[in-house]
């Protein structure tokens, strides 16, 4: 085995870490700034400027693998951008996630992402030329939207919007929440997910549709805030939508297919989310340490004092162990596709949250009354880091389908065959 990146990660993870170090680090304090001033759900025109930089200088897209291609669309679509491995976008997420904005600066920022891999993967040749180019381009963002505030959404099954064909249109009707992004003024569409048949079999009774949304009847109810934090200028709303029509054209893939089109777009998420994860986790550890090496309790610095000692090196151990847990996921994920990796996609996506919470946690202690304030950004850290423990499904569910895996292992054929198909077919909540 050997650790370490390929000359290609390599060459993609300078080439990212010299744009950070030349121009989104200097920026942050104009960010705040500009995030601070005004209204709440606005454009923050540092991130406009930046993303013209970043675009100019080819660190753009970087976020859809090479196996991009249609699955069930033959047209002549081209996804503009460098079609990187799993493990290659793994080295890079890791790098975006040490500034909460980076991951817009390169068009890399959920849940565009996950929403361009569905209409590039799923999308007829007519909702790519209204909806994804203008996303890879950045000049729109775009929202998903599952959950619901009136059922446990962490099973997808239980989802009730309805999605009824009237001639021409469908109509929607329901509510959903934690819907990210609706609050942007460029947000213009969004994913849909909700029944079209719910008297067909359990997992065909779902579709996801494109829902525009300035059409008639979509109202955003209100923000939702995170341990306080309203998340401007992304965010996240409870959206309501009442007997709201689009066309049929705007159908995903077909009747029926919402929980192929959630499997198919899950595995990469949770990468991404993962690889960020590791990046704000080693921010913290880094603020804590220095934090530490500074203050000066009880005759010597706190740095010294040997329960530090044992907790930086419990978050150094914790931190190298969950890197190379996801980079073994991202590689089968390139290598035997996501369906085999699942059992690895679910253990990465327990261990990074969990991980990074204790190490953010820790830095608070360090930094006393200051860790909880304002002044450096681990309060809120925390509070986002928190959401990843729920987001694309909670860990109850991935540890689930991790032990349904592990006791298929040791069981007979027949048990085997049935935790595999149930760990395959089920679809945790995602936002």
């Amino acid at each position: 085995m050997i650790f370490e990146h390929s000359d290609e990660t390599k060459h993609w993870v300078a080439r990212v870490e010299a744009f950070m170090a030349e121009h989104i680090i200097p920026a942050i304090p104009v960010y705040q700034q500009q995030d601070a001033e005004g209204e709440r759900w606005k454009v923050i025109p540092v991130v406009e400027e930046l993303k013209a930089k970043a675009k100019a200088a080819g660190l753009w897209n970087m976020f859809m693998p090479p196996s991009h291609g249609a699955a069930h669309v033959d047209d002549t679509f081209e996804f503009d951008g460098p079609g990187l491995s799993n493990v290659t976008y793994a080295a890079i997420a890791e790098i975006l996630g040490r500034v909460g904005f980076a991951s817009e600066v390169f068009n890399c920022s959920a849940p565009d992402t996950g929403n361009m891999e569905v209409l590039m993967r799923y999308g007829t040749l007519a909702q790519k030329e209204k909806w994804l180019r203008p996303l890879m381009n950045g000049e729109i963002r775009s929202a998903f939207l599952m959950t619901e505030p009136a059922v446990a959404s962490s099973d997808a099954t239980n989802i009730q919007t309805s999605i009824v064909r009237d001639g021409d249109e469908y109509v929607i009707n329901g509510t959903k929440w934690w819907s990210s992004g609706v609050g942007d003024p460029r947000c213009k569409v969004a994913i849909v997910m909700g029944k079209t048949d719910p008297s067909s079999k359990t997992y065909t009774q779902q579709s996801q549709i494109l829902m525009p949304l300035d059409a008639k009847g979509v109202t955003l109810v209100r923000p939702l805030h995170v341990f306080g934090y309203d998340d401007a200028p992304h965010g996240h709303f409870e959206v309501r939508m009442e007997n709201v029509r689009v066309p049929v054209d705007n159908l995903i893939l077909r009747e029926g297919a919402g929980f192929e089109i959630a499997q198919g777009r899950l595995g990469p998420g949770r990468i991404h989310h993962c690889m960020r994860t590791i990046g704000v986790a080693e921010v913290a550890l880094e603020k804590m340490c220095k934090r530490l090496m500074t203050r000066v309790a009880f005759g010597k610095t706190v740095a010294e004092h040997s329960i530090w000692e044992q907790r930086i090196a419990r978050a150094r151990i914790d931190l190298e162990m969950t890197r190379l847990l996801c980079l073994k996921a991202a590689y089968m994920m390139d290598t035997v596709g996501n369906k085999v990796a699942r059992a690895e996609i679910a253990m990465i996506k327990v261990q990074a949250p969990t991980m990074a919470l204790q190490i953010i946690d820790d830095a608070i202690q360090a930094h006393g009354g200051g860790g909880v304030s304002q002044d450096f950004g681990l309060a809120q850290a925390y509070a986002h880091q928190r959401t990843l423990r729920l987001a694309d499904g909670p860990d109850e569910v991935h540890n689930r389908t991790i032990a349904r895996l592990e006791l298929g292992r040791h069981a007979g054929s027949a048990m085997k065959e049935k935790a595999e198909a149930e760990a395959a077919l089920h679809v945790p909540g995602i936002r």
